[in-house]
């Protein structure tokens, strides 16, 4: 028998019982029969020992996500896009989770930023009861998962805070499995559900809050079915600060009387990076995986982002960005990223630069990059409608990248290198457009200090999200939750900011 040391330790039984013991067995027959081990098999398909004494959050997480099959939207090794410890950098910086841990508010920012719908409870913000029925669901079905934060010392267990993910639940006996991510220390063990909650309501010193639990599951559609925001670039910061905190504050303070001023001083100042902050989400592909053709899963994404522009550029506040851009007035000097004609081959470069970024699994900058070659296509093929294809060639100092991106459409007029004259422009995600989505996302108390009644009521009948197609209302809400999250991420203050789950 094996004696505690550093290599492992000896689970302290009771209060656990070892998965792998007689008893253990038996609890997981009996709880598979009753119907409760359902989210067990994804899990377990996907369980993984943390890489790091303070990874046990990330570890938790990364083994959700792919249990969910979420795609990180970026390669970990390879080719394959794979959910690591090392690709959660979203809310804070890896080097101190590596020395401090992570907290859980910072976790449930990470799973906001990784694209799945995250319910965050401590244990002051639920019951036992509540913390009874979320266990049971989770663990009847594989479609959410639930992470706990718990104190390992109400176990007997050395060491003090911890996450693992639940993996089911013995309703007869009341205990819940752990599959403790910490595995070179202790094997996934049953505990009482009534000691589990009495080791997630202990305070975490760092925050002086409650631990708790957050269930994770698949939203209910994409986010970012158009637009992101990044946080990985170094200006999401400066970027989060103007729009949330700078633009109410100059609204209130500026005699602002129409529109168009309003939009002046919105975009006056706006940061030189605001284009690193907000991107439009191309479809893109290397080019051995596509050839000429489009399979059934890309017409489908391109047709729903299609659908997103042509409502973005619907809406009656776009047409007023529109015509301050184009104003001799505009100070669309500003946003030099966003400013651009609406000439494809113009921006093929850097399209299809950020394409190889993202493949690639980097996220800084694409500063490396360099497009030797750049040409926009028509497909039509079987009588589809035509689709624009931005062909690339990017080098990095490396290797080269043939790149394939696919750009929301409609029908006008335009010359496509390739294919001769057609009737077809590519009605890609512009400056105008981006910024119209931010406006929307921009929360409603931006605009409350405008001092103008009635300006202030059109304002607010522009921005309404109330009447707006539900496709474009759930895009522009998924950019009020990013907005969100980023300025308490960078306030530090998400950890005080869980008074309700956040869905």
């Amino acid at each position: 028998m094996a004696m505690a040391g550093l290599y492992r330790r000896i689970l302290p039984s009771p209060p656990a019982i070892d998965f792998a013991s007689a008893e253990g067995k038996l609890l997981f027959m009996e709880a598979i029969q009753n119907g409760t081990m359902e989210g067990f098999y994804r899990l377990i398909s996907y369980f993984q020992t943390q890489s790091e004494p303070a990874y046990c959050g990330l570890a938790s997480l990364s083994m959700v996500l792919n249990a969910l099959a979420i795609d990180p939207g970026r390669k970990w090794k390879g080719p394959w896009r794979w959910f690591d410890e090392s690709m959660l950098d979203c809310c804070e910086p890896l080097e101190q989770v590596k020395a401090k841990g992570i907290s859980f508010g910072k976790l449930v920012c990470l799973a906001h930023c990784a694209g799945v719908k995250v319910e965050a409870y401590r244990t002051n913000q639920s019951t036992i009861e509540d913390f009874r029925v979320h266990i049971m669901r989770c663990s009847t079905s594989d479609d959410c998962h639930l992470i706990s934060s718990y104190h390992r010392g109400t176990f007997k267990q050395t060491g003090t805070g911890h996450f693992s993910p639940i993996g089911g639940y013995h309703a007869g006996r009341d205990m819940a499995l752990i599959l403790d991510v910490a595995r070179f220390k202790y094997p996934p063990h049953w505990v009482p559900l009534t000691l589990l909650w009495e080791a997630m309501d202990r305070t975490d010193e760092t925050t002086a809050q409650r631990r708790g639990f957050m269930l994770i599951s698949r939203p209910h559609i994409e986010p970012g079915l158009l637009y992101t925001l990044s946080c990985k670039h170094e200006s999401w910061v400066g970027v989060a600060k103007y729009l949330m905190d700078d633009v109410p504050l100059l609204l209130k303070s500026e005699d602002v009387k129409d529109i168009n001023k309003v939009l002046h001083v919105v975009f006056l100042s706006l940061p030189s990076s605001f284009g690193d902050f907000i991107k439009w989400v191309a479809e893109i592909r290397r080019q051995e995986d596509g050839g000429q053709s489009l399979s059934q899963e890309e017409k489908g994404r391109l047709s729903v982002k299609e659908d997103v522009l042509k409502q973005v550029q619907e809406t009656d506040l776009f047409k007023h960005v529109v015509a301050f851009l184009s104003s001799s007035n505009s100070c669309c000097r500003n946003v030099p990223t966003l400013d651009q004609e609406d000439d494809l081959p113009d921006i093929a470069a850097s399209v299809c630069c950020q394409g190889a970024e993202i493949l690639a699994g980097k996220s800084a900058s694409v500063e490396g990059y360099f497009c030797k070659e750049k040409c926009v296509k028509c497909l039509k093929a079987n009588g589809d409608k035509p689709i624009t294809l931005i062909s690339g060639t990017v080098v990095d100092g490396i290797s080269e990248h043939g790149l394939d991106v696919l750009v929301p459409s409609s029908q006008t007029k335009m010359i496509c290198c390739g294919c001769g004259p057609s009737s077809h422009i590519g009605m890609h995600p512009a400056g105008n457009d981006v910024l119209t989505a931010l406006l929307l996302a921009l929360p409603p108390v931006t605009w409350s200090g405008i001092k103008d009644e009635k300006l202030l009521q059109e304002i607010y009948a522009l921005v309404s999200t109330e009447h707006l197609p539900i496709l474009l209302q759930e895009e522009v809400l998924h950019l009020r939750r990013q907005l969100h999250l980023l300025k308490r991420c960078q306030e530090n203050k998400v950890d005080e900011d869980l008074g309700a789950p956040l869905s």
